[in-house]
């Protein structure tokens, strides 16, 4: 009886420390000593300490779990074991991955099929399903159909499970702030408070309308696809240009930019245009008769190319190797030009050049003068008197080079003369059915530069304004064959004559000038937008009603000037024809004042 009892109650106090673990487990703060508990109640509180979760192995006396330890040794063999993981997980990849893509491509092809049927209306689900069964059904009758079906079900499942490029990363956060800068500033041009859901507004989002853009190396922006709501005015000038100087201020103002607008579409595109190459000099280029390269321009506007030289050595030149060497140190390339073709059946038989002092309009006259005396003659009328057209004095073909009133006044009476003879000559050989004579069909040029300073000194002396002679040339010289080139210098522009304005369709100015002034030349507007500093030759030109293009001219200086490069000199050199054999009273005498 006495062991029953004791046996309930330490039963009866395990299940009372049990039931209060924190009481059993926690010591008592109050007391600073305790008592050695009695060997009775020591046993079963060391089993009831198991459930106790308020302290650790060392409070109640045990000793602690052995830890396990996977330093030196011990770790080299689970890092052998990973590696191996990963070298045949990558090995079944290699040899997986044909079965991988047809297995995604089959999954795009059957999510496409489900997304085509979900979105096909009810009514045509029968009929769609009955013909796509037909088709299968004949495709089986074929000989080799289900074979062939199945190679071609494969193609597309790899072709649709192929591995695609990963999209491009989006602008870096200079980039962004561009793009955002450019999109608030067309807000004023594009917003209307009308839309009920603008694509441009104050604080929205710009990767909504901007659809494509890039930048280069230092991150500037070099192209950019926008959208603009349907109700803008893109069909009218001033609209498009105050888009366009906006778009050309925010990108940068020393750079020359591309508007390409798409009014079907509702697109511009802006693109930052390459330099054009100043390297190519005077030479022979691969034209037919009648063709004249006033230029190159950009390979987008014109769709033909002509082999050239560019960049002679002038080393190689001073050494005075010869042409062969010139040549060998040049590179040959195609380049697009712009071709002036002038002749019987031409709408633009004369040219007309303006530019300010040093923009090269006397470079364009001496290129197209080395161009045209192959195939023709030339007269050659120098206003400024400076000396420019020097080298061609006494050349084969150069009937004049006047300089002097009295000259330049005898010389453009007797073109008009000329002018007259010839088409009295064509005339009277179509008539006998005849082809006209060899000296009607050989052209000839009138080139003048800087006539209104001729103008202003003929109306001082009391004479004829030299202009005023060019009236028949200028009227009737498309039938005689005769061409007529003027330059003169952008701000005398309006000393012109009437008839040199009317008659002269190919247009060309060069160097630095202003939106409204290239306009009222060309007759259009260019497509780009004009840059405040732009080498010798650089301009753009327009031929009769055509688009206008990017003109660079070839380097043709002066040979006779200390300034010239010795390789630029050689090039011009080898141009120039040789003494005139003729006799004196065949060709018209030059006179200087």
């Amino acid at each position: 009886m006495s062991s029953c009892s004791a046996s309930s109650s330490s039963s009866s106090s395990a299940k009372t420390a049990s039931r209060h673990p924190t009481a059993s487990c926690a010591p008592s703060s109050a007391s600073t000593s305790r008592a050695p508990p009695s060997p009775r109640a020591s046993r079963p509180v060391a089993q009831a300490s198991p459930v106790c979760w308020a302290g650790s192995r060392s409070d109640v006396g045990l000793p602690p779990l052995p830890r396990l330890r996977l330093g030196g040794a011990g770790r080299a063999p689970f890092r052998r074991g990973r590696e191996f993981a990963r070298t045949a997980a990558d090995s079944a990849a290699d040899v997986l991955h044909p079965l991988l893509a047809l297995s995604r491509g089959l999954r795009v092809l059957a999510a496409g099929a489900r997304r085509r049927w979900g979105e096909l209306p009810g009514e045509q689900r029968g009929p769609a399903f009955f013909v796509a069964a037909a088709c299968l059904f004949v495709v089986f009758l074929l000989p080799y159909g289900p074979l062939a079906s199945a190679i071609g079900l494969l193609g597309a499942a790899g072709w649709a499970g192929r591995v695609r490029a990963p999209a491009s990363p989006g602008p870096s956060a200079d980039g962004t702030e561009r793009l955002r800068l450019i999109y608030e500033a067309l807000v004023p041009y594009f917003a209307a408070a009308e839309d009920p859901d603008p694509l441009y507004c104050h604080g929205g989002e710009w990767s909504r309308p901007f659809e494509s853009f890039d930048f280069d190396e230092d991150g500037r922006l070099t192209r950019l696809l926008l959208r603009y709501p349907a109700y803008f005015t893109d069909g009218e000038a001033e609209s498009r240009a105050r888009v366009e100087q906006v778009l050309y201020a925010k990108s940068g103002r020393d750079r020359e930019y591309l508007f390409t607008w798409d009014e079907e579409a509702n697109r511009l595109t802006l693109a930052v245009l390459p330099a054009l190459s100043t390297a190519i000099c005077a030479q022979r280029f691969v034209t037919a008769p009648g063709e004249t390269v006033l230029g190159f321009t950009d390979a987008s506007s014109v769709r033909r190319t002509l082999p050239v030289l560019e960049g002679v050595d002038d080393e190689t030149a001073e050494d005075g190797s010869g042409t062969d060497d010139a040549d060998d140190a040049a590179t040959t390339r195609d380049v697009p030009p712009v071709v002036w073709r002038t002749g019987p059946r031409s709408t633009e038989p004369h040219l007309l050049a303006l530019g300010r002092p040093g923009s090269g309009t006397t470079t364009l006259l001496r290129s197209i003068l080395l161009q045209a005396l192959p195939h023709g003659d030339v007269l050659v009328v120098d206003g400024s008197g400076s000396g420019e057209y020097a080298c061609l004095g006494g050349r084969a073909g150069v009937l004049a080079v006047e300089c002097g009133l009295a000259g330049v006044l005898a010389t453009l009476e007797w073109a008009g003369h000329e002018t007259e003879r010839r088409l009295l000559a064509a005339n009277r050989a179509r008539q006998f059915g005849h082809p006209p004579p060899e000296d009607v069909q050989r052209p000839l040029w009138i080139v003048l530069d800087w006539p209104s300073f001729i103008s202003h000194v003929a109306a001082a002396d009391g004479r004829t304004d030299p202009q005023e002679l060019l009236q028949v040339p200028l009227r009737h010289g498309r039938a005689a064959n005769v061409r007529v080139v003027v330059a003169e210098q952008l701000d005398a522009a309006e000393g012109l004559s009437e008839a040199v304005r009317f008659h002269t369709r190919a247009r060309v100015v060069l160097g630095p000038a202003s939106l409204e002034q290239t306009t009222a030349v060309l007759g259009a507007p260019p497509p780009t937008t004009p840059v405040p500093e732009v080498p010798a030759g650089r301009g753009y030109a327009r031929l009769g009603a055509g688009p206008v293009h990017r003109l660079q001219v070839p380097a043709t200086p002066d040979p006779y000037d200390d300034a010239t490069s010795e390789g630029q000199r050689r090039a011009v050199l080898r141009l120039l024809p040789g003494p005139d054999a003729g006799s004196p009273g065949e060709r018209v005498v030059a006179t200087r004042k």
